[in-house]
């Protein structure tokens, strides 16, 4: 469920873009009320606002806030700001162009969004790029794992709640043999992974478990210098178990060496409006604290603030 918090009675797009004109204008600009109405508007909201500003004043509210706004606050602001299509779109580009195999962005969008927002994503890079994200891709990734890559990201999985048990269960032997034997790499398994809707591989995960013990992924040893298994456990996590995932994520980012802005950015803008709540308590139940006190001790400044009225920080 979404963390963002919007008014009872939400001013029309025209007066939010005079209170945000208003905030850029003068000799310092007021962060605090930006937040208060971008932090609380939703995604359809947020297109309007920008559509009635361009139309107020002939220029981008993006353009305005990458010029009047610094450092990660912007960034945060900006990403959030954007459309999801064109977002997911940007990330898979900054992606791409700063290539690690250990990145596991391509796999979230892949994976974690729905199959109607894959395909938007997709529509919007090859808008603005020219080139499909699997044409950019591929020269970057060898072997099983472009093929399990390039899969995840061109797949178009059925969205329905429908499923097949006796499918599910033969699926899950397969998986669970490949797994055994060491062959994870086998095409049987990118097979399942790239065609198979959520909702069928949610039950082959659950005769996974039922039939051999323990949760598919926890059946993965990975080894952190296999490429291809840990892509392949972030995109089973990403398809089945997105909040496990997520609050690993958080917590690769949230660390006592050094916090990682642009993860912790990610998760947050593009979570807010899908799982946060759910995210927000698997990681108390993870880490004993939560997740907006461990925000609140790591950041500081407008940035802190952003992230934690997104994740509704204070909110009832």
């Amino acid at each position: 469920m979404s963390t963002v918090t919007v008014p009872p009675t939400v001013p029309t797009p025209s007066e939010d873009c005079e209170q945000l004109r208003a905030a850029f204008a003068g000799w310092g600009t007021n962060e605090k009320l930006i937040i208060s109405i971008l932090g609380h508007r939703n995604a359809a909201q947020l297109k309007l606002i920008q559509n009635a500003y361009s139309e107020l004043y002939g220029e981008s509210l993006l353009k305005d806030i990458k010029k009047e706004l610094t450092k990660e606050f912007e960034r945060a602001l900006l990403l959030w700001t954007l459309e999801p299509a064109e977002r997911d779109a940007f990330l898979a580009d900054q992606t791409i162009r700063k290539w690690d195999p250990k990145n596991h962005v391509l796999i979230e969008l892949a994976c974690a969004r729905s199959p109607k927002e894959l395909i938007l994503a997709r529509e919007a890079y090859h808008a603005r790029f020219k080139r499909s994200i699997e044409e950019d891709v591929a020269p970057h990734v060898k072997s099983g794992y472009r093929k399990l890559l390039v899969g995840l990201v061109s797949s178009y999985r059925y969205q329905g709640a429908e499923i097949d048990n006796d499918l599910a269960k033969k699926e899950a032997e397969i998986l669970h043999d490949k797994i055994k034997g060491n062959a994870v790499n086998h095409e049987e398994v990118i097979r399942i992974l790239t065609t198979r809707s959520k909702a069928q591989l949610g039950a082959t995960f659950s005769h996974y478990k039922d039939s051999f013990g323990n949760p598919i992924d926890e059946d993965l040893k990975v080894d952190s210098k296999d490429e291809y298994v840990c892509a392949l456990k972030a995109a089973i996590q990403c398809l089945a178990f997105p909040g496990k995932y997520f609050v690993d994520v958080l917590n690769k980012a949230i660390d006592r060496r050094g916090t990682d802005e642009g993860a912790l950015t990610r998760v947050v803008v593009t979570r807010a409006e899908v799982d946060m709540k759910q995210i927000k308590e698997e990681y108390l139940k993870v880490n004993g604290v939560g997740l907006d006190k461990a925000i609140g001790h790591d950041t500081s400044g407008d940035y802190r603030e952003l992230l934690l009225t997104l994740i509704g920080h204070g909110d009832a």
